[in-house]
C-alpha cells in the first residue's frame, strides 16, 4: 500500500458511519487492505474486483485470515458485478498520465491511466449510476493533475455530483515522473505539480461522488 490508499482510508475514517452496515465494493482492490479496514468499520458485506489474479488471491487471503466473509472477482471493472448495487464503492484506480510501459517489480496494471490519465477514470464514473444503491456514494483517489473539472463534467452528465473531501501532497516516484505525459507535466508544473531538483510532488484529492443532491 502507498500514500494513495492511506489517504483514502483516512477520508473514510473521517466519516465511519458511511461504512457501518454498508455493502461495499472496491474496484481495483489490490492487496485488499481497504476492504479489511472497512470490515473493521462495520461494513455488512465486502466485495473486491481486480484485473490481476494475484491481487484477487492476495485480497481473498487477507480477508479470510482476518475472519471476514468476502467475495473477490478477477475481471474488468464493472463486468464481474453486472446488475449489482452497493452502498459504498471505493477505488484507487491507475490514473497516472502516462503510456502503458512495463516497470520492473510492478504489476502490468500499475499506475498507468493512458496519456491523459482518464482511461479507467471515465468508465468508472460513467458506470456508477448502475451500481450505486439509492443514497449510495463512491469515494476515490483523484490526482489533481488529471483534470478534476473534466471529472465533474462526466459525473454531471450521468446525474452525479463530485466534491473534494481531502487534498494531500504525494511524492511522485522517479520512475513515474520520468514516464509522465510531457504536456501534462508542462501544464501542471507550479500548479498541481511541484518539482524540487530531482524530487517531484503532486496534489492528490480524495473525492466523493453521489447522485446529484445527495453528496455531503
Amino acid at each position: 500500500p502507498s500514500e494513495y490508499p492511506g489517504a483514502l482510508l483516512h477520508a473514510l475514517r473521517m466519516e465511519p458511519r458511511r461504512a457501518r452496515g454498508a455493502s461495499v465494493l472496491e474496484i481495483g482492490c489490490g492487496s485488499g487492505v481497504l476492504l479489511a479496514a472497512l470490515g473493521t468499520m462495520g461494513a455488512s458485506s465486502l466485495c473486491g474486483v481486480d484485473i490481476e489474479q494475484d491481487a484477487v488471491e492476495t485480497g481473498a487471503s487477507l480477508l479470510e485470515g482476518l475472519g471476514y466473509r468476502s467475495e473477490f472477482f478477477r475481471g474488468d471493472m464493472w463486468q464481474p458485478v453486472s446488475g449489482r448495487r452497493f452502498d459504498l464503492i471505493v477505488a484507487n484506480l491507475p490514473h497516472f498520465p502516462m503510456e502503458h510501459c512495463p516497470v520492473s517489480g510492478r504489476r502490468a496494471s500499475w499506475s498507468s491511466g493512458g496519456p491523459d490519465g482518464r482511461e479507467l477514470l471515465d468508465p468508472f464514473i460513467e458506470g456508477l449510476p448502475d451500481h450505486l444503491s439509492p443514497g449510495g456514494r463512491a469515494v476515490i483517489t483523484h490526482n489533481a493533475f488529471v483534470d478534476l473539472d473534466r471529472s465533474r463534467e462526466v459525473a454531471a452528465g450521468h446525474g452525479l455530483e463530485l466534491r473534494v473531501v481531502l487534498t494531500v501532497l504525494v511524492y511522485i516516484a522517479v520512475e513515474k515522473a520520468a514516464l509522465m505525459t510531457p504536456t501534462v507535466l508542462l501544464a501542471e508544473e507550479g500548479r498541481s505539480i511541484r518539482t524540487y531538483g530531482p524530487h517531484v510532488f503532486g496534489d492528490m484529492h480524495i473525492v466523493e461522488i453521489a447522485v446529484s443532491g445527495a453528496a455531503g
